[in-house]
């Protein structure tokens, strides 16, 4: 499972990277649907392939793979922001979403509790 481990802690840190880069308002639309286009063909090529029988990281699997569709729609709404206070607005749901996706991956990072199989 080290590999595995490995890859899931990759993705984290990148998922972290991004949303410093967003909270501070450090990055611009065109950087950052750069950047959320790199995690989805990793999450594509890197995570989705770690097979594995167990039926919690298959649900989050699941619901990582929607919440990055929907990042790809907060980033579009983003692009299309004009004022200060929208722009602001549509960052934090940004910063949110990194959020979430970052607790799922350290949900399966998690030990597994016990009896779980």
């Amino acid at each position: 499972m080290s590999l595995n481990r490995e890859k899931y802690q990759a993705f984290v840190t990148l998922l972290e990277q991004l949303r410093s880069d967003a909270t501070t308002g450090q990055i611009v639309a065109p950087e950052l649907r750069r950047r959320v286009a790199s995690l989805q063909q990793l999450f594509g090529e890197e995570i989705v392939p770690l097979a594995d029988e167990n039926w919690r990281v298959q649900s989050y699997q699941t619901e990582m793979s929607k919440q990055l569709r929907l990042l790809e729609i907060d980033v579009m709404f983003f692009q299309g922001a004009r004022q200060a206070s929208t722009v602001q607005t549509r960052l934090q749901t940004i910063s949110d979403r990194l959020t979430t996706l970052i607790q799922y991956c350290n949900a399966i990072l998690q030990p597994q509790a016990e009896g779980e199989k």
